[in-house]
């Protein structure tokens, strides 16, 4: 092969790409496997473990990072600062960006009322949890600091009760977890997708809570049920009460919760307002909801339906028709709509750096566990200090013995290196002790000052006495946590905000089949418009109304009870009941036939008819002169659906087509100008829609099946020459005195 020619005063650049990289542009073969545990694992671990899935405090590390930093900001008294102020400083400890920390203190607050007990104090907009359309403002715009309950979280963290870690920089420092003094893991809504897995845990009323865990101390085989009622959400509503399903998630975590909205009547205005919804949906997913069953009329019992929410709360009014029952209306909506929604529970969380699913006993126990290690190091720590203070007030004490010989010794040393050994001579104390006697001031090297100090002592060697007995005494560190707990109760629990319902009335589906009965009139137009009227006001009214150069095609005497179904030209069939389409007027245009079934743009009617009972056949005729015979009950859907695909075959083009009840004669035309008489009866009926049909009538070239109509007696002169025997047959030609008697149709 020849070489290429290498062009003059161009560099050789073939591989400057790969000089500085090792091994670059070679092909390495390597396992799936590996390559998910080099590349994906370490990610996997990182969301399960840092992002989404909280631990035994309750929190997330977005959430305690930024609750940190307000704690340290001073923000638990004083007054509200800006909300950029904290996004900025939280970044010291949150390196993710300013907008995830905003969203993440905008779910904490109070205004946003996403959680049962709020720890951030709010001042502006910060939006609603239960409206997607009710954004927060900016950061520069709002303010806030921590909620009084946000203390609890704090309580001596600065006493060694939990590990700190160093920040993503080195910078500083964060606890690992907050050393919270109730299980507020159970007490607020925690949410979190990770990789493989998620998190979904419900609220539950402090009270309650705390009265839980008391008991779950005391006896570690205390039955939940029996303390804990039910979850409770901010959200309100009814908590429809399952004894089953709560035992379950109580024991295993898992398991769903059922909440309905609450709603009061107002007869003056004849109107229902909707004040509480389910924690998981929102007032613009009910109100879409409610609009499409009134416009597919599975709801006809509202006049309106509108969004009132205002700055005293959530408010989504249901304007009702005259006569309509409120409650059962309700009871409807609960089965059809959001207003009655699930909670579905999943109680993971991160346990010494794994994630579990326990159940609500298993999780008190594992909180418990971490708040007795916080009790031992914060009494460790207390009792190191006061160790340590006894300590230097013991050597104080044997100063008081002669302070004339400490001044003594002091004035007598003649190096500065040398005071606190001839101290420790001096009067037998160590070097820490000497140390603290040689910096005090020479004002109060008096008699008076040593014997304020020293008088501690005793007091002292009491409390060291009792942290001592803390530390050896699990019972003693269990009755601290129930005493926490009990003050915990005392000042932020209240009031149950989710009622909780023992009976409920479900809404019957079978309600929806009871469709008022009495005689209509449709009219058909040409173009597709119905118009169905009351047959007792048909006598009133004058002629049916048509756009101008439509004409009224098809008239039905029916019931509002029966079904009707509509063949397009796509070989396809839409279902509606009558009762779908509201009584008109002869002064109307009426529906457009097409508009309320929802069909397809291009799509066009080709044949309607009504049914009463699905009894009966459709009768298929092709231009190939092949006839199809389909039984009635092969459109039959047990759901209510309201579209059938392949209802016939389109194979060959649709001439025409009929419904019959009972089999009968027609007569089929050909464009050569023949006819054929064919009954029903000969033909199989089949129950597969899309069916080809058998051959009837015989074409010659160019020529097809162009109509239909039902043989009516006398028609032809000599109608035997128009029937055969065997099909399929040619049939024949109509003579001058057939065209004489023929019926015009």
């Amino acid at each position: 092969m020849a070489k290429k020619k290498k062009i003059d005063n161009q560099p050789d650049n073939s591989l400057a790409d790969n000089v500085h990289i090792k091994n670059a542009g070679t092909v390495k073969d390597e396992k799936i496997v590996d390559t998910l545990k080099l590349n994906y694992m370490p990610y996997a671990m990182s969301v399960i473990l840092s992002r989404a899935i909280p631990q035994i405090d309750g929190f997330k590390p977005s959430h305690r990072k930024l609750l940190y930093t307000m704690y340290n900001m001073g923000l638990l008294q004083g007054a509200t600062i800006k909300s950029a102020n904290i996004v900025g400083r939280t970044m010291q400890l949150n390196p993710h960006g300013d907008a995830s920390i905003y969203e993440t203190m905008i779910r904490l607050s109070r205004g946003n009322e996403s959680l049962l007990y709020p720890y951030v104090e709010s001042k502006g907009n910060f939006g609603k949890a239960y409206s997607k359309n009710m954004m927060y403002a900016a950061s520069r715009y709002t303010e806030a600091k921590l909620a009084p309950i946000a203390k609890e979280l704090f309580e001596d963290i600065n006493k060694n009760t939990v590990d700190f870690v160093d920040n993503y920089d080195n910078s500083m420092k964060e606890p690992t977890l907050l050393p919270v003094t109730f299980p507020s893991v159970l007490a607020n809504v925690t949410t979190g997708i990770a990789v493989g897995m998620a998190s979904s845990i419900a609220s539950f009323n402090l009270k309650e809570l705390c009265e839980t865990t008391i008991a779950v101390i005391k006896n570690p085989d205390h039955e939940i049920s029996e303390t804990l009622l039910a979850p409770d959400f901010v959200g309100g509503g009814y908590i429809i009460y399952d004894k089953d399903e709560l035992d379950k998630i109580y024991k295993t975590g898992r398991g769903s919760v059922k909440v309905r909205s609450k709603y009061k009547y107002d007869k003056s205005y004849n109107c229902i307002d909707i004040t509480e919804i389910p924690p998981t949906t929102t007032s613009e997913a009910i109100i879409d909801k409610i609009v499409e069953l009134v416009k597919t009329n599975k709801v006809k019992e509202l006049s309106d339906v509108r969004d009132e929410t205002d700055r005293k709360g959530l408010r989504i009014t249901l304007d009702l028709k005259r006569g309509v029952d409120a409650d059962a209306l309700m009871t409807k909506l609960y089965k059809l709509t959001p207003l009655e929604d699930t909670f579905s529970c999943n109680f993971n969380i991160l346990i010494n750096g794994y994630p579990r699913v326990l159940g609500v006993g298993d999780i008190l126990k594992e909180w418990i566990s971490f708040r007795l290690e916080c009790i031992k190091r914060r009494t460790s720590f207390t009792l190191n200090k006061k160790s340590e203070k006894l300590h230097l007030l013991e050597g104080l004490e044997r100063i008081l013995l002669d302070i004339d010989k400490a001044i003594s010794i002091i004035r007598n040393t003649d190096a500065e290196s040398d005071v606190v050994p001839n101290l420790m001579i001096g009067f037998g104390i160590d070097k820490v002790q000497a140390e603290y006697v040689a910096e005090i001031k020479l004002r109060h090297l008096n008699r008076e000052y040593i014997l304020k100090r020293t008088k501690d002592i005793e007091l002292l060697k009491t409390e060291i006495e009792e942290l001592q007995g803390i530390l050896d005494s699990k019972n003693k560190q269990k009755r601290i946590i129930v005493n926490e707990l009990k003050d915990v109760s005392d000042k932020y629990s209240g009031d149950r905000k989710s009622q909780i319902l023992y009976e409920v009335e479900q809404y019957d589906d079978s309600q929806q089949d009871e469709i008022p009965d009495y005689p209509v009139t449709l009219f058909i137009t040409k173009e597709g418009y119905l118009n169905k009227i009351r047959t007792a006001n048909l006598r009133m009214s004058g002629e049916q109304k048509v756009k101008e150069g439509d004409c009224v095609e098809k008239t039905f005497e029916c019931s509002n009870k029966d079904e009707l179904l509509a063949f397009t030209d796509k070989g396809q069939v839409y279902k509606a009941r009558l009762d779908d389409f509201a009584d008109g007027k002869a002064s109307q245009l009426g529906t457009y036939v097409a508009s309320k079934l929802e069909m397809e743009q291009d799509e066009k009617v080709v044949y309607i008819c009504v049914i009463r009972e699905y009894v009966g056949y459709m009768i298929f005729v092709f231009e190939n002169g092949k006839v199809a015979k389909v039984d009635i009950t092969a459109y039959q859907t047990k759901t209510n659906r309201k579209k059938l695909l392949k209802a016939y075959s389109l194979k060959s083009p649709l001439a025409c087509c009929e419904y019959i009840e009972e089999d009968t004669e027609f007569v089929l035309s050909s464009s050569s100008g023949r006819m054929l008489i064919l009954n029903t009866g000969a033909l199989t009926p089949k129950t597969s829609k899309d069916t080809i049909g058998v051959s009837v009538m015989t074409q010659k070239k160019n020529h097809k099946v162009d109509s239909m109509h039902k043989y009516v007696e006398g028609e032809f002169e000599k109608a035997w020459r128009f029937r055969t025997k065997n099909l399929p047959a040619a049939g024949a030609l109509p003579g001058p005195s057939d065209n004489a008697q023929q019926i015009s149709f």
